[in-house]
């Protein structure tokens, strides 16, 4: 019988459930822009710092539609000490974030801490150029983000957010198949907007941890998962939603959804 694999699950929520999320996060996932502007996020990942949690840190990318300053990220990398990094990438730009991951590859980061690759591309082609691209500047970890255009155009289903799922999933079946991903990487999954999405991927040995806040957004908009999940995306954008206040989540609701996910996907 295949060994069932665990792989690392992170909802990132609102402040007003940050202490919550340590009950059914595996790890917390940290935003350098709230870092610096929130003092209640900031104490909040301190703390587990202390306590020993483990944090992926995030360069703001999809928040702010550009990754923080080096200095900044330098900063909160040293101050936290996470176990995963990553490293700034630009949206749909192979070549800009290959800059950057040849400029990171350079800098010094705590021992402990592995640097992630994003692979940002407008087409499969740009994508599996680049996975190579980046091992050969040594980077062990890789992670691809949900929301690719080319994805759509790999899957033009009528559904978009189903078909973006499907999209990803047939780039990084193809890339294994190819030889392009072995398993030499790990990847990271970053977002989804189909939450079955992940159980498809139960026998990629090189998928190690994913995140994202679909179950959390689906119950601040009030909707349950079904046995699928949702059928499309939450309109719930964190971005909008990070002051919301407690009791504006339906607190079985937000349970049913963290249980759920972790259900249909075999996690």
């Amino acid at each position: 019988m295949r060994k069932k694999r665990r792989i690392k699950v992170s909802h990132e929520t609102p402040f007003c459930i940050l202490k919550d999320s340590l009950k059914f996060n595996d790890y917390q996932y940290a935003l350098p822009h709230l870092l610096e502007e929130n003092e209640e996020y900031r104490n909040h990942f301190l703390k587990c710092k202390e306590d020993g949690v483990e944090i992926y840190l995030d360069n703001s990318l999809h928040e702010l539609g550009y990754a923080m300053d080096n200095e900044t990220l330098l900063k909160w990398i040293n101050i936290l000490e996470p176990s995963n990094f990553f490293i700034p990438d630009v949206w749909e730009d192979a070549k800009g974030s290959y800059r950057n991951a040849l400029e990171w590859s350079k800098i010094e980061v705590p021992e402990n801490t592995t640097k992630i690759a994003v692979v940002q591309a407008h087409n499969y082609t740009q994508a599996s150029y680049l996975v190579l691209d980046y091992q050969e500047l040594g980077y062990k970890k890789l992670a691809f983000s949900y929301g690719a255009s080319y994805y759509n155009r790999s899957c033009p289903h009528p559904n978009p957010d189903f078909g973006k799922a499907m999209g990803r999933f047939m780039a990084i079946s193809r890339m294994e198949r190819e030889g392009i991903l072995t398993n030499y990487y790990k990847v990271h999954l970053l977002g989804t907007a189909w939450p079955a999405e992940f159980g498809m991927y139960k026998d990629f040995d090189f998928i190690e941890s994913i995140d994202t806040s679909n179950p959390i957004m689906a119950a601040i908009d009030g909707d349950r998962y079904d046995d699928l999940g949702l059928p499309h995306k939450p309109s719930a954008n964190m971005n909008d939603f990070q002051n919301i206040k407690r009791y504006g989540i339906e607190d079985s609701i937000l349970q049913h959804n963290v249980w759920k996910f972790r259900e249909i996907n075999g996690l």
